[in-house]
Parts: structure tokens; sequence; C-alpha cells
């Protein structure tokens, strides 16, 4: 015999229509009600008819997130919260896979399957951003931004995270410092070199064009980029990694290639994914709290879907340092 909602209200102690509005999120029910409706469901193993709440809400209970590489750590990191916020909300992610989601590759987000969507992975001069806007889909940028009118952003202190990078670097009293940075079409790249370099000027130190190198957010980068910082004339005594997997590449090829990381060279990264604390690799970062960043983007997305009539928010998440064991003084 199939669980209704009907037994659910039973077992929640509330009405059928109160257990509607709580599975649906709707106005006028209190976040204890919603719990413990959400709790009876679990409880009696009960799932709403899809269909049905469909066709009687215009709604899907789906969200499209739209990540970069699978294999990159940094998304598996971001995603896992990002899932498991949109369960505890009672919605479903469909996860589209896109290096850079385009006006052409926003079919999948528009075909009315979804009542949202989050994107991780936008590059400058997307046309995703404005196409979503313009037909109506509601949509939230995590980790990355674009200029423009459409779509709520929650994204780390990228400006003040690399400042706090430099600023140890500095502090440590490294003068000839590397940096191995992002694609710069993209908004956390960019950011963050541009505050890096700020910093070191501000402190009367040069970023030499000749020790920098931009490519894409990947282990391969890192390992390439450390190789060639390191076969300088002059190599780097510290080099700043725009994000924890290319650090993590750059201390592959360091460990490989007989490089001692930091008595010869130290190297900072930001992000802070799980990767970064493992005893094995210890590496002094910028912690960017993927999580908070993932969860805020979901809320967001929601209280749109909501409310579309809110205005365009942008949720800027502080940065901190996490020193572990890659970093030291200057040779």
């Amino acid at each position: 015999m199939s669980v209704t909602s009907f037994d659910v209200a039973r077992l929640a102690g509330v009405s059928q229509a109160t257990v509607s509005r709580a599975l649906r999120d709707m106005r006028g029910t209190s976040e204890a009600t919603r719990r413990r409706v959400r709790e009876a469901a679990r409880q009696l193993g009960y799932v709403p008819r899809q269909t049905a709440r469909s066709l009687a809400t215009s709604r899907t209970r789906r969200i499209g997130v739209v990540i970069g590489e699978l294999g990159n750590p940094f998304y598996a990191a971001l995603l896992d919260p990002l899932i498991a916020r949109l369960h505890e909300r009672g919605y479903l992610a469909v996860v589209v896979h896109d290096d850079d989601v385009s006006e052409l590759d926003c079919e999948p987000l528009l075909d009315g399957s979804l009542d949202g969507a989050v994107l991780a992975t936008v590059r400058a001069g997307s046309a995703a951003p404005e196409e979503l806007g313009r037909r109506g889909v509601p949509f939230v940028l995590v980790n990355r931004e674009q200029a423009g009118k459409w779509g709520d952003v929650s994204v780390a202190d990228n400006r003040a995270g690399a400042t706090l990078a430099a600023e140890l670097l500095l502090g440590l009293g490294h003068r000839r410092i590397g940096m191995i940075g992002g694609p710069p079409d993209t908004s956390t790249a960019r950011a963050r070199t541009e505050a890096f370099r700020d910093a070191l000027a501000a402190a009367g130190v040069a970023l030499s064009p000749g020790l920098v190198v931009h490519g894409a957010f990947d282990l391969a980068t890192g390992s390439d980029g450390f190789d060639r910082l390191m076969g300088a004339p002059r190599p780097p005594t510290a080099i700043f990694c725009a994000n924890d997997v290319l650090a993590i590449g750059a201390l592959h090829r360091a460990r490989s290639s007989g490089v001692d990381v930091p008595s010869q060279v130290s190297v900072v990264g930001f992000d802070d994914i799980p990767l970064a604390s493992l005893a094995q690799i210890g590496l002094t970062t910028v912690s960017a709290d993927l999580r908070t960043m993932a969860v805020t983007a979901v809320d967001l997305l929601l209280e749109r879907l909501a409310d579309p009539a809110l205005g365009q928010r942008r949720v800027l998440h502080a940065a901190t340092l996490v020193r572990r064991a890659t970093h030291a003084a200057a040779p």
C-alpha cells in the first residue's frame, strides 16, 4: 500500500495542505514545521508524485548545476555542499558538465525541465547569463561572476585573499616572487592576479612578467608552470598559485624534480579544498570557505524562485589565510 500525504500529515500532526506547503518550501510554514514534515516523510518513505506536482505548481524541483571538469578536485569540493543543500531543501541537482557554458549550451537549462540553475564555470564574455536572464530562467553564479544585470552571485573575496597571500610572502622576506595563474578570461583568475600584483607593488616589489604563467585551473598547468618558473635565469623563491589544484600540481613537480618546499621555494594556494589539508600535502593556502559559498548560492537561488522581484544580490565571502607547511622565510 503506497504512502500518501495524508499519512505524512497524520504522523507530523498537521493538515495535508501544510504537508504540501512544507515540502514545497512555500511561505506560511515555519522552519520547525517544515523540518517535522520532512522527517515524517522520510520515516514513511513518502515521495511526492513529481508529475502531479509539476502540473499543479509549474515547478519540477530540479536545479541544473553547471560545473567544469568532473575530475577536478575543486569542483568535487564545491559540488558536494551544493548537492547536499539542494537535497536538504527538497530539490534534485542535475549536473551539467561544461567548461564554459555558452548560449548554445544553454539549451539543457531552457527546456522547462529545470526550475533554475547554478553556474560555476562562466567565463568573461559568455552569453549564458544574459540569455538565461532574458528568458526568465532564475540562476546564481558561484565562485565566478560577470558584469551585468543578470543573476545573483556568491563569491569569495578574491582580491582580499590574494592580498593576504602577498603579505605573507613579503613578510617572510621574499622579493623574487612568481605566480601560476588560471585562465585570464575567468573572474577568479583575473581578480586574484590583479590583487596579488597590486599588493606586491604597494610594497615596492614588481611581479615580473617573466615569472607569471597562465593556464587552465588544473594539475598539468601547475606542474608545467613550476618547471617554467624554476627554469628562469633567476627563479623565484616563492610561488603564489591562483588555486589549490595548481599549487598541488606545482608541489608534485617540485618533489619529483628534487626541489625542496619550502626551504628552496615557498608555495601558496587559494581555495582550501579538502586535499590541501592532507598531511602529505600540508598546503599553505587562502580559504574561500567553499561550503558556505555553495550553501549561500543555493539559498540565493531558492529565495529568487520564491520571489522573482528581488533585486540583484552579490554575497562576498571573507577569505582567510591558512598556514600549513609549504611556506618559509626567503632563502
